[in-house]
């Protein structure tokens, strides 16, 4: 018997019709409190060897409708291995087709990072002696909060931030994180110790633990998007961001790196802090910097496409990137990976996908090598 579920940790879909493979008529679920949706992750079963299409309704009326072209839905048998399927956006619907190879399949929008995942990461990481691992609050589920800090501070070290998953469908984020931190917490390479030795690292891997075991694209349980929270947070609202801001202000920051996906754009980039009103030059062409290096190290990086430049005075203020770099005087900037592919470096096979993501987290540990000094 065909069936199609999603009651696990971050599924996400709705079944309108799934007795006839070749036509399964499917529904994402909306965000709780929110209008957002795109995040899907559903499970097939009972279906190995049939050319299933599976329709999924109210495409058209997702976040970022632009996001399903040329897009392709990732699947995979064992949850490890991740690659893309035939995906077909017309008329409003988006439709995935396959033949299964297995009687167990699931897709999604983009390879997930489950929550069991990111226990299994903080607890490897916290096992390192130069790590400590702190709960700095709660969710509105009742989640911990986790932060790494990786070093000792001491004078003359820099404070670097890096947070991920604001908004918890941007799996790729994490995974970012986990290869970033692969390579930091790495005693046989030189730079990572070389780093540890000049800066302090904090680190919180997921900012939006609700929302992300929920299954929502970008909001947390309270339907707060966190990315336009961080002039004001309140604890009843947005409590990440919240508790997260308050350990900024104790330790300052000198960089902060605020990593996203972007459902439309098939680049990485960057996103800097242009538009607010007391804009430090020396500090954006740092930033600028950081950019070149980044792109000289890893291919899969590019400066030519990203979002448009504010002029300055007319940053909204409520963006972590923006408020960061005014409330710190920091090198702030937001790194945005492809729920798609790379136009310029692409693998018909899987995509952008996590080992690529991994494998640019490893490459931004070399970019602030480069401007470290000058922070």
């Amino acid at each position: 018997m065909v069936k199609i579920s999603s009651n696990f940790d971050a599924g996400n879909i709705e079944v309108i019709e799934a007795e006839n493979t070749g036509n399964i008529r499917l529904r994402i679920r909306k965000d709780h409190n929110s209008d957002f949706y795109q995040w899907f992750y559903f499970r097939l079963s009972g279906a190995r060897g049939q050319l299933c299409a599976m329709t999924i309704e109210n495409a058209a009326g997702a976040a970022y409708p632009d996001g399903w072209e040329n897009y392709q839905a990732v699947a995979s048998y064992d949850r490890e291995e991740w690659f893309r399927v035939s995906t077909i956006y017309h008329d409003g619907e988006i439709t995935i087709q396959h033949i299964p190879e297995s009687d167990s399949v699931y897709y999604a929008y983009f390879a997930p990072y489950s929550m069991e995942r990111h226990h299994d990461l903080v607890s490897q990481a916290a096992v390192d002696e130069r790590v400590h691992l702190n709960a700095i609050g709660e969710t509105l589920d009742g989640q911990d909060l986790d932060l790494l800090t990786i070093g000792e501070m001491a004078v003359g070290k820099k404070v670097i931030w890096v947070i991920a998953r604001q908004h918890p469908g941007e799996t790729m984020a994490e995974w970012f994180v986990e290869g970033f931190l692969e390579r930091l917490l790495d005693h046989e390479d030189a730079l990572s110790r070389s780093l540890l030795e000049k800066a302090v690292f904090y680190v919180v891997p997921n900012m939006n633990p609700d929302g992300s075991r929920r299954g929502h694209l970008r909001t947390n349980a309270a339907g707060a998007n966190l990315n336009r929270e961080w002039e004001n947070p309140s604890v009843e609202n947005c409590p990440e961001v919240f508790y997260v801001r308050g350990k900024m202000d104790e330790t300052g920051i000198d960089l902060v790196l605020d990593v996203h996906g972007d459902e439309d754009l098939p680049y990485n980039f960057i996103a800097c802090f242009e538009g607010i009103p007391d804009i430090d030059i020396a500090r954006l062409d740092l930033a600028y910097d950081y950019q070149q290096c980044l792109m000289q190290l890893n291919p899969d990086f590019q400066t030519e496409k990203g979002y448009p430049k504010p002029p300055a005075g007319t940053a909204n203020m409520t963006i972590g990137t923006n408020q960061l770099a005014h409330r710190y005087q920091a090198v702030s900037l937001t790194l945005e990976m492809p729920f798609k592919d790379t136009v310029d470096t692409p693998n018909p096979q899987t995509g952008w996908s996590p080992e690529r993501c991994r494998k640019l987290g490893h490459a931004n540990l070399d970019a602030i090598a480069a401007v470290i000094t000058r922070l």
